[in-house]
Order: structure tokens, then sequence, then C-alpha cells
């Protein structure tokens, strides 16, 4: 049989242990809602840039338009600084063209009962996203129609108008969120660790009585708690890349609006939020009850 001593040396506490079961997973709980509010902002953001690529004008070319008035068109189109970079910035759509494109889409053909095609040859042309104002987009159609060959100009005003506020609206208030739910997250993870550290405290103040530095009491918990910081970001990671490949099975054009790049970084600062919190607020949990009085330790 083991004796009292023995018994008591097996249970006797670690320096800078706790359970740490309960810790980690509540930690990759609220690293986990931060991810999913983050991945929602990132999805926004692809979503805000995939509309604005799509703000495109319609340049029309009158039906006397030679080619070389064309040519001159497009090379007038491509000097201005108001149009987007890239091969597909602007599209050429000749008459013909857009009357299969309304036929298919309609099922009708109306060269059947008008005997011609009364369409346009047209430019379809992407707009910067610094030009997407109202006034800006009226200054652009009234100088492109002033250009030889050109018969008007036209672009959807009303959902110009819309993209805007709609879009400010929306990123204000998921960066509100995820501002308001980042500082709730580092409030519950420094209570997490602080309840943890509760049991420690008359541990710490025995090592105090001992003569050990603040230093060398504080150490063997900041490595702990940076520990289980990192392992909670990794499991946060994890789970969050779970549940992204999941939504993308189920939602097959997720994928469209997916931007690796920032999801990769959004998992990096998951790890690196789970280490710093968990250290700061274990580095203030300990300060404190070093500080304490033995009564007040109480």
């Amino acid at each position: 049989m083991l004796s009292g001593e023995s018994r008591y040396k097996g249970r006797k506490k670690k320096l800078g242990s706790y359970p740490y079961l309960s810790v980690v997973l509540s930690i990759t709980l609220a690293l986990f809602v931060i991810g999913v509010f983050g991945a929602l902002v990132i999805y926004s953001k692809e979503l805000e840039r995939i509309v604005r690529e799509n703000v495109k004008i319609q340049v029309y070319l009158t039906s006397q338009a030679s080619d070389t008035q064309r040519n001159q068109i497009e090379k007038g189109l491509a000097s201005k600084p108001y149009v987007g970079e890239g091969k597909d910035a602007i599209q050429f759509i000749s008459k013909e063209q857009a009357a299969k494109i309304f036929i298919e889409e309609t099922g009708e053909n109306f060269k059947d009962f008008l005997g011609e095609n009364p369409l346009h040859d047209a430019y379809l042309v992407r707009i910067k996203e610094g030009f997407h104002d109202t006034e800006n987009l009226k200054k652009i159609k009234t100088e492109i129609e002033q250009f030889g060959g050109v018969f008007q100009v036209h672009y959807i005003e009303n959902v110009i108008d819309s993209i805007n506020p709609n879009i400010t609206k929306i990123g204000l208030v998921l960066m509100g969120l995820v501002a308001l739910l980042l500082l709730v997250v580092m409030l519950l993870i420094n209570n997490t660790l602080r309840l943890a550290l509760f049991s420690q405290r008359f541990l710490i103040r025995s090592m105090q009585l001992v003569g050990a530095r603040s230093w060398f009491i504080q150490k063997p918990f900041l490595y702990r708690a940076g520990i289980h910081g990192f392992i909670a970001g990794l499991l946060a990671s994890a789970l969050l890349v779970a549940l992204i490949s999941f939504a993308t099975q189920r939602v097959a054009d997720l994928a469209l609006i997916q931007n690796n790049s920032r999801l990769l970084f959004l998992l990096s600062f998951l790890i690196v939020l789970g280490v710093l919190v968990a250290f700061l607020s274990t580095y203030r949990a300990v300060s404190k009850y070093l500080k304490l009085s033995l009564d007040e330790l109480y």
C-alpha cells in the first residue's frame, strides 16, 4: 500500500497545470464562431468584387458605322482611364450575335415578322470601381456618345444607384458584427482562463513564499497557454474548413465567390489569435494572483 506521503505526491498539483480540456474546447468554439463570421465577410467581399466587375455600359454603334470607325471607337475606349483592364474589359457583340442571344433567351424570332434585324453592333465596356457613381457614369455616357459612329450609350441607372449604398451597408453591418464578436470572444477566453487558473492561486502563493521570482512562476503557465491556444486555433481552423467544404458541396455556386488566399489568411489569423489571447489572458490572470494578499486569495 502507498503511504500517506506517496498518495499526497501522486495528487500533488504541477505548476502551470489546470483543467486544460475545457479551456481548449472553450477557446476552440469561440475561435470557430469568429472564423464563421470572418468567412462571411470574405464571401461578401468577393461577391461585391464580382458585382462591381459586372458593372458595364453598352455602347451601340450606328448602322452606318464602318470598320475603320469601329476600330477607332475601340481604341478610344481602351485609352480612357475609366475603362477596366484586361482582355474582357471591352467586348464586341455584333448585331447577329445579339439577335441569336435574344432568340435563344426568349424563344421568339423577331426576324420572321420584321423581315430584318433592327439591333445594333455594340461594345460591352467594363467600368472601373472608382467610376461607379451616377455622376461619373453620366459624364462617361455623354463623352462616349460624342464618338463618331456611336448611336447610343446605355446603362441600367436603378441598378447602379442601388449597388453602392447596399454594398456599403452590408459591409458596415458585417464588420461591426465581427468587431463586436471579437471583443466578446476575447472576454470569454479571458474569463475561461481566469476561472481555470483560480485553482492554482494557492500554488502560486506557495511558490512566492519560497522565493520564486515572478517570471519563474509565470513561465510554465504562459508556455501551456500558448500550446493550448495553438491547439484550439488548429481545431477551430479544421472545423471551419470542414464547414466550408460541406457548404460548397451543398451550394455549388459558392465556389465562384471563394477566395482561397483570404481564407488561408483567416485560418492563420485564428491560430495566431488563439495563441495571443490565451497568452495575454494567462499573463494577466497570473499577474493578478501574484499581487493578491493571502486574505484576498480566500
